[in-house]
């Protein structure tokens, strides 16, 4: 499965890399992470509980940053296993600077999964893909904007 988007936000592209690159922003912005540890550079062990229909579950993962490209881009690459099966992502986050100091973000991803969570369907699979990829861009937004709104 595979899907993109954007997102405009209202900061500078270093505050919005910043944020992005800081892994208690992260851990906050994905959606059931219950703890993010740094492992190596660049590598986070995550603490994940879902609690979203057929994917419900604990799951150990790690999450990598590569090919990082400082204030331009990064991939995103996510293993994930738990009791309801594995999820192995990938996903690419562009910046490009905007007028009036804005920012936009846009992404794209691929994932693949196996298990009991692959037996539900791609097409349930998919909403609940986007259900998290786009509960992660709005809490990322809502962090960088309210920060920026009592700066």
């Amino acid at each position: 499965m595979n899907g993109n988007g954007s997102v405009e936000l209202n900061a500078s592209i270093d505050h919005v890399w910043t944020k992005l690159m800081d892994p208690q922003v992260l851990a906050e912005c994905i959606m059931g992470c219950k703890q993010l540890v740094l492992i190596e550079e660049g590598k986070y062990r995550a603490d994940l509980s879902v609690g979203i229909a057929a994917v419900k579950g604990k799951y150990d993962a790690t999450i990598e940053l590569a090919d990082v490209q400082a204030l331009k881009s990064y991939k995103l690459i996510m293993h994930g296993e738990g009791g309801p099966g594995f999820v192995d992502a990938e996903g690419v986050i562009d910046l490009t600077a905007g007028e009036d100091g804005k920012t936009t973000l846009t992404y794209n991803y691929t994932a693949e999964v196996g298990g009991k969570v692959a037996a539900i369907g791609q097409r349930m699979l998919g909403g609940v893909a986007k259900l998290l990829i786009n509960d992660f861009f709005k809490k990322i937004k809502k962090e960088i904007e309210n920060e920026q709104k009592t700066a």
